[in-house]
């Protein structure tokens, strides 16, 4: 089994992929819905920190020297992450920002690696829709000696428009001129979920599967 069919069906097992009817931030009605909130003990955290960092060595092996996590979600990730990739071999630092800034002892924006110019992070988010807490890190960062961000990995690529016809992810990679990769994506979700058995049921039939993809046919941009 993958990395990635080890991640599909953990979002099932902890029930962090839902299928049915939900409203996104967008107003869109989606017929799936992923919660990473619901990685909720130290077992969970630990086998999605496993996940982070096969994707990070898949994408981006060895060339970089630390994790950053966007305070709040990616300071549990950018930590799990680097545990993960120190038991493969790879001792990396982590660092994360503080929402709001101390007014004594330790004042700065950051906590965790010495930061320099020459620095090279790879950030770890769960999700990203607009992109604007992506930008918020680049800003912080810019004011902590400006180190290089590398590269993004999020947990999941819905594969859906943004603001114009291309795919949202595509739109801020551009943007931003960072790759930005997943662990997975719908569309190989989809694929390895259809009329599976995970836990004697089938977790997508035939029936939402259609739902899925008339979604996707209005919204989806590969």
């Amino acid at each position: 089994m993958t990395y990635k069919e080890e991640f599909i069906e953990f979002l099932i097992e902890c029930n962090a992929l839902k299928f049915g009817e939900f409203e996104l931030k967008s107003g869109r009605i989606a017929p799936y819905f992923i919660n990473t909130g619901m990685f909720d003990t130290g077992l969970k955290i630990k086998k999605l920190g496993a996940c982070y960092a096969k994707a990070i060595q898949e994408h981006f092996p060895g060339n970089f020297d630390g994790i950053y996590g966007p305070a709040y979600k990616g300071i549990p990730l950018c930590i799990c992450a680097a545990l993960a990739l120190s038991d493969m071999g790879m001792d990396k630092g982590y660092v994360f920002n503080r929402k709001e800034a101390k007014t004594y002892a330790d004042k700065s924006l950051v906590v965790g690696m010495p930061l320099t110019s020459e620095t090279r992070l790879i950030l770890v988010d769960d999700v990203i829709t607009s992109g604007k807490a992506i930008r918020e890190s680049l800003e912080t960062l810019k004011s902590c000696e400006n180190p290089k961000v590398s590269g993004i990995i999020i947990s999941v690529n819905r594969q859906e428009k943004g603001k114009t016809d291309k795919n949202a992810l595509k739109e801020i990679e551009e943007i931003l001129d960072i790759p930005i990769h997943s662990i997975v994506t719908i569309t190989e979700i989809k694929e390895y979920l259809h009329n599976k058995k995970i836990n004697d049921r089938v977790v997508l039939d035939d029936r939402m599967l259609a739902k899925i993809d008339a979604y996707l046919e209005e919204y989806g941009a590969t």
